[in-house]
């Protein structure tokens, strides 16, 4: 399942294809994260980097997909696809064309809980990247003609994910676990609510989520603290002090097993499960990290993999990851197989799940996760980019500023007793389940082909 949204499709012209490789130039600052305060009380994570003359910004503002209205959701979505469409004195068109000039990467997201934004730039074009910023986040001009433009386009894309399988099962998924909560309702839009999304719904969201009480700010760069506290300044000062946000209420989601079946006649039927999580600050929340990479999120090293995939050869892939948002937590997987076998794929993830639950990883199986998540946490922050990314999560977490020289000790603490005991937690009660694809009884059938456009 996807919470980001569609990015800018990559920069033009050869300051473009220089920024990209400076994007993915090793940054050796890792531990050197410092608590920076603006003159103007802007509060920032930063890591002074001088290998590359970049700077990546990551930030964040509380409320996300959450803070749709009633009946409305894909606000914030549609949003975050036209902050960047004209702004100030500067049409869209205008605003594109001074981002490309000066290879400036400017891109806005939405999580559940979050109104995410990325800026990259070279040292030498700061100025004008963070004053772009600025008139988006202040000036946003939503003008009818680009805000019918963006929404033809979620539109389409809506109709696309009406006949694709794993954007049906992800969003039949959430509805499963969620029921009517906000984390139910679909962050990019209904087909029914996005066409209802007026000019000012979008404004009165800006007016109500982005404002500076809510700001997270993590900068990597080549820039000093001092010229990057008056930037930040010029950027953010101007917002409203203080979110206007609707209270959201914890949920837990739905206790398995349940299961849901969607017909689509399509030749291989898409199967997403998963059930009620750890929540981030839970005490046990490591041990279920840990645990989770040896059932499923190991890659090729996984138990559901090798059972699935090895040895009965039933899919491609398959996967399962922990989420966790401020109100909830879930374990969620995802598997892609023939029609005709999809019933014995899912047999097969519900036996392995149940295995885990029962008897819990061996102490080998322990080991070696312990071992590839402490060594692979560096090779995850070698970008400036990645790091920064990094930085702003484990603040929207609200995890210490150094949490990355302790993650290592705490994921080291991690017992044998406490894995078997999370993974009786997480899955034994087994699975909430969506199928999408086509009826047992047509599995054995060809798919029916599309009528022809001369029909």
């Amino acid at each position: 399942m996807n919470y980001s949204l569609t990015r800018r499709a990559a920069l033009i012209g050869g300051a473009c294809a220089t920024l990209l490789a400076l994007s993915s130039a090793p940054s050796q600052a890792a531990a050197k994260i410092q608590r920076l305060v603006s003159p103007g009380g802007i509060e920032a994570w930063f890591v002074q980097d001088s290998t590359v003359p970049l700077i990546a910004m990551e930030y964040a503002f509380g409320g996300g997909a959450s803070q749709d209205p009633a009946g409305k959701p894909g606000v914030a979505n549609m949003v975050a696809d036209l902050l960047d469409e004209g702004s100030g004195d500067l049409d869209s068109k205008t605003f594109h064309e001074r981002l490309d000039r000066r290879a400036i990467e400017l891109s806005f997201q939405v999580t559940r809980d979050h109104f995410r934004g990325s800026l990259r730039m070279l040292k030498d074009n700061k100025d004008e990247a963070y004053d772009l910023l600025r008139m988006a986040l202040t000036s946003a001009r939503f003008e009818p003609t680009d805000v019918e433009r963006i929404r033809a386009q979620l539109i389409s894309t809506l109709r696309r994910d009406s006949t694709n399988p794993s954007a049906l099962a992800g969003r039949k998924f959430l509805e499963l676990a969620f029921a009517d909560h906000p984390y139910g309702k679909p962050s990019n839009g209904t087909l029914e609510s996005v066409p209802k999304i007026e000019i000012a719904d979008l404004k009165d969201y800006v007016s109500r989520v982005i404002a500076r009480d809510t700001l997270r700010i993590a900068v990597v760069g080549d820039i000093d603290p001092d010229t990057l506290g008056k930037l930040l300044d010029k950027t953010f000062g101007r917002l409203p002090a203080k979110a206007e946000l609707t209270p959201v209420s914890d949920v837990v989601a739905t206790t398995p097993p349940q299961r849901a079946f969607i017909p689509l006649d399509v030749p291989q039927t898409v199967v997403t499960f998963g059930g009620p999580g750890i929540r981030r600050h839970d005490p046990d929340f490591m041990a279920a990290y840990v645990v989770n990479h040896i059932l499923g999120g190991g890659g090729l090293s996984s138990r559901l993999y090798k059972e699935v995939r090895e040895k009965r050869g039933l899919a491609y892939s398959v996967y399962q990851a922990l989420l966790w948002m401020e109100h909830s937590a879930l374990f969620i997987g995802n598997t892609g197989t023939r029609a005709d076998r999809a019933g014995e794929t899912v047999d097969a993830i519900g036996k392995e799940v149940r295995r885990i639950a029962e008897d819990g990883p061996t102490q080998t199986e322990l080991d070696e996760a312990k071992s590839y998540l402490k060594g692979s946490q560096m090779l995850a922050l070698d970008t400036s980019s990645k790091l920064a990314q990094a930085m702003l999560q484990y603040q929207v977490d609200k995890l210490p500023i150094d949490y990355i020289e302790k993650r290592n000790a705490i994921v080291d603490a991690v017992t044998l007793e406490d894995a078997k005991r999370v993974a009786k937690k997480l899955w034994g009660d087994g699975l909430l389940t969506v199928i999408v694809g086509r009826a047992p009884q047509a599995a054995a059938q060809p798919a029916a082909a599309a009528p022809s456009a001369n029909n």
